[in-house]
């Protein structure tokens, strides 16, 4: 079996693209996040692809730093009762809003949309996706 990469655990790979999820969604960069942590930013990317595992005492670490719960590393990883992802529906697999959400785009949109404060507003703007996303069908 030398030579042969060993594959990252699922859960680790998930764990890791949250951290990059919610890294991207700060607008925090991988090499002030990995100043942040006294690591190089090749270590964050590591832990954002899930190749290296994160130890409880990072993760911690990376939790304070993001400001973010640690229980929001593990929504809707696998293996996880899906019931336990508040918002999707029977059915809707949640890593799909996962990477919806760590893509360029995804995370785009996210930004501009939380800086529309006028709800109304924000109400239109779904209701036009909702129209054009049915057109499509």
């Amino acid at each position: 079996m030398a030579g042969s990469p060993k594959k990252p655990n699922p859960i680790d790979v998930h764990v890791g693209s949250r951290v990059r999820l919610r890294r991207t969604m700060i607008g925090l960069s991988q090499e002030k996040l990995g100043d942040s942590l006294g690591i190089t930013f090749q270590q964050v990317q590591k832990y954002e692809k899930g190749t290296n595992r994160i130890g409880a005492s990072r993760l911690q670490q990376i939790s304070a730093i993001l400001q973010t719960p640690i229980s929001f590393f593990f929504e809707g990883a696998p293996g996880s009762p899906k019931e336990a992802v508040p918002g999707l529906s029977e059915g809707e697999d949640p890593a799909y809003v996962v990477d919806f959400l760590s893509s360029n785009e995804g995370i785009a949109l996210n930004r501009a949309f939380v800086k529309i404060s006028d709800p109304q507003v924000r109400k239109k703007i779904v209701e036009l996706v909702r129209a054009l996303a049915s057109d499509g069908s």
